[in-house]
């Protein structure tokens, strides 16, 4: 059973999702695949899960990175669950490319060449964003592109965690993963 709970962050309404293992969903309202995995079935309540997920949203968006993760139950494909792995090793207030990632991935599977595409769709497809944190993932000259919720909110959550440069729009580039 899925367990539904709203949050009004700063940069608008969010919808959490759990079961009993984890937080399965954080989705911006309006956002591109909203609420994809969400059992039609669920039940709006809050869950010690949910309530941890809140905590650490609240810590997030005072600015501050938060010191404890909680549980997560990520529905995926073995490849996307391997992307988001990598994602959560992104430092706080960093970046990297999706370039960066399938070059990671390739080496990690022993094979020369992965499609960067292929590593942006799995990205593009996470249903825990901000803290499994794919707004860190910026093309491969540092443009903003492709964020399921908004490139609005992928440039306020990047503002959030100082991930910018001086004055101007160049992310801080990270090699991690």
């Amino acid at each position: 059973m899925q367990y539904t709970t709203i949050y009004n962050s700063p940069i608008g309404e969010i919808l959490l999702a759990a079961d009993e293992v984890g937080l399965t969903g954080l989705w911006f309202e309006n956002e591109k695949y909203y609420a994809n995995n969400l059992d039609s079935k669920h039940q709006s309540k809050n869950t010690a899960i949910l309530d941890k997920a809140k905590c650490w949203l609240d810590i997030y968006f005072s600015g501050q990175k938060p010191d404890f993760m909680p549980p997560l139950h990520q529905l995926g494909t073995p490849f996307r669950l391997q992307v988001w792995e990598h994602l959560l090793k992104i430092p706080y207030g960093e970046t990297t490319t999706y370039g960066e990632l399938a070059k990671t991935i390739a080496r990690q599977k022993g094979i020369s060449k992965m499609s960067a595409q292929a590593v942006g769709n799995a990205v593009g497809h996470n249903e825990i964003s901000i803290i499994i944190p794919c707004h860190r993932v910026v093309g491969t000259n540092g443009s903003l592109t492709g964020y399921a919720g908004g490139i609005d909110k992928k440039i306020q959550l990047l503002k959030l965690e100082n991930a910018f440069e001086a004055d101007f729009f160049i992310p801080k580039h990270s090699t991690a993963p």
